[in-house]
This record gives C-alpha cells, sequence and structure tokens, in this order.
C-alpha cells in the first residue's frame, strides 16, 4: 500500500495513511518530526549480521522514539524480501550490503518531503474506515492476501475478508481494494465491481532476476 501511496502523481488537499504495525507508524513520524537527528544516528550504521541479531532480539518498546525508527529501517533493509515477521538476514555473494546510507539518504530526504502534511494513523481498518468515511473520500485498502493473513503480522484473520466486504458496502465514500485473484475472494466481494489484473513478483538472485507472475483483482464500488 505504501508504494502506490509514493507513487501517485498528484496529491490532494488531505492524506492519511493508515497501517497496525506501530513501528513504521514510528518511523513515518520520525521522518516527519526528527530528519536530521535521525539521519545524524543513521551515519555511522553498516550492514552487519551481528547488528541484524542483536536488533531481533531487542525490545522495540525499550527503545527511544529515534532508536526504534533506526531499528525498523534496519531491519527492513537488512531482511529478505523485507518481511516484518520470521526475519532472516538476507545478503548473497556479489551484491553489496543493503542498508548504504550514502543511497539510503536521498531516498529518505525524499520521503522525508512526501510525508509532510500526511496524516498517520494505527488504526484497526475497521475504526480508521468508519472514522474518515466521507462521500469525498477515496480508500485504497491492501489487506492481506486470502490464506496469507498472518504475513503482516497480527491483527487481520480469514473473517475479516466478509467483515472488510459488509463494511464497505455501507460506505459513503468509494474505494479500491487489490486481493489475490482466487474464488474465494470473488464470491466474498461479488457485489462489488472486479477488474483482473496481471501483476508480476520478482526476486533477484546475482545477476539474474526470477520472476513471477500471478492474477489479483482490483476491486471497487
Amino acid at each position: 500500500m505504501g508504494g502506490v501511496f509514493l507513487r501517485r502523481p498528484e496529491r490532494p488537499k488531505a492524506e492519511v495513511i493508515n497501517d497496525l504495525n506501530r513501528e513504521l507508524a514510528a518511523f513515518y513520524r520520525i521522518l516527519q518530526r526528527h530528519y536530521p537527528q535521525f539521519m545524524e544516528m543513521l551515519k555511522f550504521q553498516i550492514t552487519s549480521r551481528s547488528e541484524f541479531l542483536r536488533l531481533c532480539d531487542s525490545d522495540p518498546n525499550a527503545l527511544t522514539d529515534l532508536e526504534r525508527a533506526g531499528r525498523f529501517l534496519y531491519m527492513q533493509r537488512t531482511a529478505f524480501g523485507g518481511k516484518v515477521s520470521g526475519r532472516n538476514f538476507g545478503v548473497a555473494s556479489g551484491r553489496p550490503g543493503r542498508f548504504d546510507v550514502n543511497k539510503l539518504g536521498p531516498m529518505l530526504e525524499d520521503l522525508h518531503e512526501r510525508m509532510a502534511g500526511v496524516v498517520i494513523e494505527c488504526l484497526p481498518y475497521g475504526d480508521f474506515i468508519a472514522r474518515y468515511d466521507k462521500p469525498e473520500t477515496l480508500f485504497y485498502l491492501d489487506p492481506p492476501y486470502y490464506e496469507c493473513e498472518r504475513d503482516y503480522g497480527a491483527g487481520f484473520e480469514r473473517a475479516d475478508f466478509e467483515r472488510m466486504a459488509m463494511q464497505l458496502s455501507q460506505t459513503k465514500g468509494r474505494f479500491i481494494l487489490s486481493l489475490d485473484d482466487r474464488p474465494e475472494v470473488r464470491k466474498i466481494f461479488a457485489g462489488f465491481g472486479i477488474a483482473p489484473v496481471k501483476t508480476s513478483y520478482s526476486i533477484g538472485r546475482h545477476n539474474s532476476t526470477r520472476a513471477k507472475s500471478i492474477g489479483e483483482l482490483l476491486i471497487s464500488n
């Protein structure tokens, strides 16, 4: 969902981004309010398996907000596939260390500017929809794939697909929802417009790329 948000060619007068992951919310907040201090803290960080394992074992609740945001960024950059649960240190021969501050600096500066004026929420999806539902609102929803409900961590279960469909059928605003193309998904969201699309996920290894083409659905009212 963040990838779609960051690639929008135009900005509306008001934007709200929501994620139940408090580590991500803290990261966005630090970029908004304490960007220079954050970059100073990262200046001498290197890609290290021992540092990755140390941060895996650390309790984010015992860290300062700056340290917590740094931990989140470091683990997202150095974990295989950028996973948020079941992380493994991602490294491959012939590829440089992924935590390169020289490359991260311009990326984070762009993100810092993009987040200016954006409201950051950390709510269950149902509470978020209810709070911001107005005729002029456009929601974009990106739940986990069907039968992959725990891929983003806790906070979503199989029954939530039907709960989400029921709530969306009663919203005043408009929505776009992306999910994997499965018979169960088509049945649950049969009351809305459904457009099948093809997308590719790639995994880089050495100098080659393996791409997997899968079917997805764009569901909307």
